[in-house]
């Protein structure tokens, strides 16, 4: 295979991901079963390999660019973002809790959501050079 086949192979693998991964991204803004903030920050890294031009319309977007600037410039999630993760997570616990499903599933799903919550949790709540001064309300 010749680089500029490699390149565009490349490319479209990194389109079909960020696509994927906005898809996901907006369906967890609706449905409680799936996360937002990783999905969107992956479509933008994708896309930023593949499509700049859709990087930068992510960016842009009045619901998701702001979730994008906090974690590149500071890995922080805002508190809101935070608070509904964590519901989220919490709901498709206890979902999963009251199944049928077997008790080893239900112990790696408590220890997957455990730890995705406490990684959530530890981030910082407000970017670090603007830690109250951005007029964010969480």
């Amino acid at each position: 295979m010749q680089s500029g086949s490699t390149n565009r192979l490349l490319r479209v693998f990194w389109f079909l991901l960020g696509a994927t991964a906005l898809i996901l991204g907006t369906v967890g803004a609706v449905l409680p079963l799936l996360p937002t903030t990783p999905f969107i920050i992956l479509a933008a890294f994708a896309f930023g390999k593949s499509v700049p031009a859709l990087k930068t319309r992510l960016e842009k977007n009045r619901l998701f660019g702001p979730l994008i600037t906090d974690w590149r410039t500071s890995g922080s999630i805002a508190p809101r973002y935070k608070m509904l993760a964590v519901a989220m997570m919490t709901a498709t616990l206890m979902f999963g809790l009251t199944s049928s499903l077997p008790v080893a599933v239900k112990l790696v799903q408590l220890a997957i959501i455990a730890s995705a919550a406490f990684f959530v949790l530890s981030r910082p709540s407000f970017p670090k050079s603007t830690p109250l001064s951005s007029g964010r309300t969480g």
